[in-house]
């Protein structure tokens, strides 16, 4: 699906953490409008879910990055190298675009030495262009602004606040022919995504449940302070009211002799300071945005 119709489509292609896991691959959300394929961080496995939705990897126009923890940027490698391959499910042309925090221009350009001889032996053995191995990578400030617009798409990126140490880290905005999302990334409450969130239609916020039982422990709470409670996203939700709450890159601390926190219990406590829509997001979940509301599917 390539959205050029005035929607703005989203599919959330990984709502896990840095635990590897079959369910929940590594942080990565797809958004398609104005006919624009567009990656919101690129975590483990985003090149399968990708796959799964049927886009050719060489269609991704433009790679996002929130900030550098691995678990959002480790499956990066492998979108580019895969896309300029020559087959159907490659095929890319042209460099690869990527924007993101200071410290993006330099990971791409150390990626291309990394992978130095992957791209000797693909360019001599199978013709791949050079053009097509490179990485087009743009830093943005630290604190955001307007990253790119095109084609009637509008996507900016807003300073977060995801700990003392893990900074820059930021969240976007896309706006599309009157619609609007938002991708929270990793972070504590801040002021600006009620700020950049106030009436979107659909607002994707990072969750982190901590289990009673954990409360004290020195490495679960280091673990919990980077991160947005339920009761606390329920709150930001409130003040935003947008139309549609979805939450990604769900984290479930436990111990052994602690289990996690199970969903149903991470709903019913953003249910304490929050009543609207709201739903619990899984990988390969899509929300297609009009002017008649956001609609909920899950693919196979």
């Amino acid at each position: 699906m390539n959205a050029g119709d005035g929607r703005i489509v989203v599919t959330l292609l990984g709502t896990g953490t840095p635990n590897p896991s079959p369910q929940r691959f590594g942080p990565a959300t797809l958004v398609q409008a104005g006919g624009l394929d567009l990656l919101f961080d690129a975590g483990r496995g985003c090149t399968i879910r990708l796959a799964q939705c049927g886009l050719p990897l060489g269609r991704i126009a433009a790679v996002f990055l929130t900030h550098f923890h691995s678990d959002h940027v480790n499956g990066l490698a492998d979108v580019w190298m895969s896309s300029y391959v020559p087959p159907a499910w490659g095929g890319r042309r042209a460099p690869m675009r990527l924007f993101g925090p200071p410290g993006t221009a330099r990971m791409a350009h150390h990626l291309r030495e990394a992978f130095a001889d992957d791209i000797r032996i693909r360019m001599a053995d199978e013709r791949v262009p050079e053009e097509a191995t490179r990485i087009e990578a743009s830093d943005f400030p630290a604190t955001g602004g307007v990253v790119l617009e095109e084609a009637g798409v509008r996507v900016t990126a807003f300073e977060v606040d995801h700990g003392r140490h893990i900074r820059p880290a930021v969240g976007f905005r896309i706006d599309h022919a009157g619609r609007s999302v938002l991708l929270s990334g990793d972070t504590k409450p801040h002021p600006n995504l009620r700020a950049h969130g106030a009436g979107v239609d659909l607002l994707v916020h990072e969750v982190c449940a901590l289990p009673p039982a954990l409360r004290g422990n020195p490495v679960s709470m280091a673990i919990a302070d980077h991160h947005t409670s339920p009761e606390e996203a329920g709150e930001i939700f409130a003040a935003t009211r947008p139309a549609l709450a979805a939450f990604t890159h769900i984290v479930q601390i436990a111990a052994p002799g602690v289990p996690r926190v199970p969903l149903a219990e991470i709903e019913d406590q953003t249910r304490r300071t929050y009543g609207g829509p709201l739903v619990m997001g899984e990988d390969l979940m899509r929300f297609t945005v009009t002017a008649e509301g956001v609609a909920t599917e899950r693919l196979s």
